[in-house]
């Protein structure tokens, strides 16, 4: 990760980064108010691989923004053009194999991970969010960064208490996030060879599909469950004793997966169950690797104040709504 940052660092210093007549697909920020809740679930497996959601803890989050919605393949693109930072080496995707998945060079900009410039970005590490963050901010004059874990969990609940921010049943999965159900089942049983169980929904979306498509929770954030997972700035621990109270990222005292450093990621992906599209269901990732089985990021800002929402029209907002437009118009079809 020094390396790929030090050669970021080098050209953002050789000069103008971004053309002045472009326009910045800059990210559509909410405003999240700081409150008190509780954090992680007693319902979630155990003994999957995955971290432990346990013990509950009462955590205190002051407020911040959140990206409306999960960073997409065009707003990465401006980044790698700007740059030309290697986001290229070998991507984890759908396989006819015994674990379901091989490594391969098809990489972010790959057509079968990019269908379009609306659709979450994959296939980049957590590295690669970083120097993305970093060039974003250098871009705009405002520190963006990832969000902890303990500030996505409280943005996936939006203060619901229930399994789902909208409440406890799985089949109302597709009115709110992309998800394994019959759709994806089909798409996904042809690149496997493997069938199991879907969510008895149907959401239209094979793999991933454009951001936003589906309806946000009660704080205005979209495909928090879903879509693809998000990486979130704390390291991996295995359970969550001794983790921090006040919504900072526990960074501090990792714990390693055979040898390895690793970070967390939230929210399930298109390939999730009722299990792992919830808001409590931990997942992990390596610093530097690379997945097209959904696995990208949201991008978290630091704010003053109790502003509860903001966001102004961009090229990014219009872009998005014909994307959408789009969309729909094939889902009708």
């Amino acid at each position: 990760m020094k390396k790929t940052l030090s050669l970021l660092s080098m050209l953002m210093l050789s000069g103008p980064l971004f053309a002045a007549d472009a326009a910045l697909l800059a990210p559509s920020m909410v405003t999240l108010k700081g409150g008190e809740f509780v954090m992680g679930s007693t319902a979630n497996p155990k003994d999957d691989g995955y971290p432990d959601s346990e013990p509950l803890h009462t955590v205190n989050i002051k407020s911040y923004r959140l990206s409306r919605y999960e960073t997409t393949v065009g707003q990465f693109r401006q980044f790698i053009e700007a740059t030309g930072y290697k986001a290229d080496g070998d991507c984890w995707k759908l396989a006819a194999n015994d674990w379901g998945m091989e490594s391969g060079k098809a990489g972010w900009n790959a057509a079968a991970n990019a269908p379009g410039d609306y659709y979450p970005v994959m296939c980049v590490s957590w590295d690669d969010a970083h120097a993305y963050l970093q060039w974003l901010s250098k871009q705009t004059g405002r520190h963006f960064r990832l969000p902890s874990e303990a500030e996505w969990e409280y943005a996936a609940r939006a203060g619901s208490s229930t399994r789902y921010p909208y409440g406890d049943d799985p089949a109302a999965l597709c009115q709110y996030a992309n998800v394994y159900d019959r759709s994806g089942k089909t798409a996904i049983t042809r690149l496997t060879g493997k069938d199991r169980k879907e969510i008895a929904c149907d959401d239209q979306a094979e793999l991933t599909t454009v951001v936003g498509m589906y309806q946000p929770n009660a704080w205005g954030l979209y495909d928090m469950l879903g879509n693809a997972g998000e990486v979130v700035e704390d390291c991996q621990h295995l359970s969550y004793q001794g983790a921090p109270a006040d919504g900072a990222p526990w960074t501090t005292g990792c714990e390693l997966f055979h040898g390895s450093s690793m970070v967390i990621h939230r929210g399930g992906n298109y390939n999730s169950g009722p299990a792992g599209a919830s808001p409590t269901y931990r997942a992990h990732t390596g610093t530097d690797n690379r997945s097209s089985v959904g696995e990208g990021f949201r991008i978290a800002e630091d704010v003053s104040g109790d502003v509860v929402q903001d966001g102004t029209a961009s090229a990014f907002d219009a872009g998005l709504a014909k994307a959408l437009a789009g969309e729909r118009s094939r889902r009708a079809k």
